[in-house]
C-alpha cells in the first residue's frame, strides 16, 4: 500500500474545508495515511485560534480533527526520530520544525502532502491538495 505523510496544514485543511477531507475519505482504503504526533498538535493549536476566527464552533471543528485519526495514522516520536539525523539537515534551513514529517516520509519512503514550500528540495517527493489527486489515483490502481 502506498503511503503519504501528512504535514499539520493538511490536517487543518480537512477540518476548515471540504476538498482535503473528501479526497482522504476517498482514498482511506488504498492509501495509508499517516502524520507525525508534532503535526497533530501544530494543527490542534492552530485551530484553536482559526475556528472562532472564522465564526466556526470549536468543540465541533477539534471533533472533526479527531475524528480523522481513523483514517490518519497518529505517529509517535519513538517512531520518526530515528531518522532526524537524515531528516533535519534536509529541511533545517527552511524550516527544522518540520522535521518530524520529512522523518516519517523517509522512514515510509512515501511523498510529502502539504502546502508548505519548505519542503521541496529535501530529496522527497512532495504534492500540494491541488495536485495529490494525481498521486492518489495512481496509488489506488496499484
Amino acid at each position: 500500500m502506498k503511503a503519504l505523510a501528512l504535514d499539520a496544514n493538511i490536517l487543518i485543511r480537512a477540518v476548515l474545508g471540504v476538498h482535503v477531507r473528501d479526497l482522504l475519505f476517498a482514498y482511506a482504503d488504498t492509501v495509508r495515511f499517516c502524520a507525525p504526533d508534532v503535526a497533530w498538535a501544530d494543527a490542534h493549536r492552530h485551530l484553536l485560534t482559526l475556528l472562532p476566527k472564522r465564526g466556526s464552533d470549536l468543540a465541533k471543528g477539534l471533533a472533526r480533527l479527531e475524528q480523522l485519526q481513523a483514517i490518519v495514522e497518529f505517529v509517535e516520536a519513538r517512531f520518526y526520530e530515528t531518522a532526524k539525523a537524515d531528516a533535519l539537515p534536509r529541511i533545517e534551513r527552511r524550516d527544522p520544525d518540520d522535521w518530524p514529517v520529512l522523518a516519517c516520509a523517509l522512514l515510509l519512503d512515501c511523498p510529502v502532502w502539504t502546502q508548505d514550500v519548505d519542503f521541496f528540495g529535501t530529496g522527497v517527493a512532495t504534492w500540494t491538495s491541488d495536485r495529490v489527486e494525481f498521486y492518489l489515483t495512481a496509488a489506488s490502481q496499484g
